[in-house]
């Protein structure tokens, strides 16, 4: 895990932006297409706590997935998820976006990766979780790990992880 100058607690007391990825994240990373090329995905119910506990707190979502899919639209309905970025081949530059849309720092924004393609923001934003199946070689750069792997509800247990915030280190 990247070198720790702040415990996790007091990083998520600054955060206003929490972004996640999808594929790995918000689902165990399993695509599943049927006959007619329609894609499905699963989400836990707990993530959509999460979320919705980091909402109450006046923490804004935002999905930021390299694949795009119809089914990532109808979850983020679900939860009141404005910012929702598919497609994006280079993540750091839909982080980049959202940072001066919303006027923040770095040490304001929180991000739930899994891959090496999280690396460029899991280095740039004030708190970095990993899931707890993410790569090995990414979970170097995060501050924290999930205790859940993709799919299985890590947004809410990074709410409720220290008390207070991106799942309850993110929730103050």
């Amino acid at each position: 895990m990247k070198k720790k100058k702040q415990s996790v607690q007091s990083k998520a007391k600054k955060i206003k932006l929490l972004l996640l990825d999808v594929d790995g994240v918000m689902t165990d990373g399993t695509i599943i297409l049927d006959n007619q090329g329609n894609e499905t995905k699963a989400f836990h119910v707990r993530d959509g706590h999460g979320i919705k506990l980091a909402q109450k707190a006046g923490i804004v979502i935002g999905i930021v997935t390299g694949r795009s899919s119809e089914v990532v639209n109808v979850r983020a309905r679900e939860l009141d998820i404005r910012e929702i970025h598919q497609g994006a081949r280079e993540k750091i530059a839909v982080y980049d976006l959202l940072v001066s849309k919303y006027g923040l720092r770095d040490e304001e924004v929180a991000y739930i990766g899994d891959d090496i393609v999280d690396v460029s923001i899991f280095k740039r934003v004030g708190l970095a979780a990993a899931v707890a199946d993410a790569d090995p070689s990414v979970k170097q750069h995060v501050d924290m790990i999930t205790r859940t792997e993709g799919g299985r509800g890590p947004g809410e247990g990074a709410s409720r992880r220290g008390g207070g915030g991106a799942g309850a280190c993110i929730i103050r």
